[in-house]
């Protein structure tokens, strides 16, 4: 099997994109900027809750129910409960322009559940 050296371009050709931007300048950074070949952009946020939420993830509970009202503007691609933290990864990337617009849509209420407060946090892993 013949193995060549390569001596110019970029690892974008190596996956397939959900954008079509042409090479990438070999000076750019990807730098605090996400990559994600498997799917589209996504944007990341975070929300804070009132009291602990983690018993209430079942059908119509909720997280189920916070996770329908965010879907009225955008598609949770994945979400994290960590008692009264919430993280959600949401596609299109602009869907919401803030934390605020995004707590506005997805701060339902329910008996002795509200979201406090949500940030747009970027991309972070679990308990970071």
């Amino acid at each position: 099997m013949a193995i060549f050296t390569r001596v110019n371009g970029d690892a974008q050709p190596v996956f397939a994109l959900d954008v079509q931007n042409g090479p990438v300048d070999s000076d750019a950074t990807t730098a605090a900027t996400p990559v994600n070949p498997a799917g589209p952009g996504l944007d990341f946020f975070g929300a804070v809750a009132n009291t602990s939420v983690a018993g209430q993830q079942g059908v119509n509970e909720y997280v189920s129910n916070v996770i329908q009202a965010i879907q009225q503007t955008a598609t949770v691609a994945t979400y994290q409960v960590d008692g009264v933290a919430l993280s959600f990864a949401v596609f299109p990337k602009g869907a919401f322009a803030s934390g605020a617009a995004f707590l506005a849509a997805a701060n339902i209420t329910a008996t002795g559940f509200q979201l406090d407060s949500a940030t747009s946090i970027g991309f972070k892993l679990a308990a970071s």
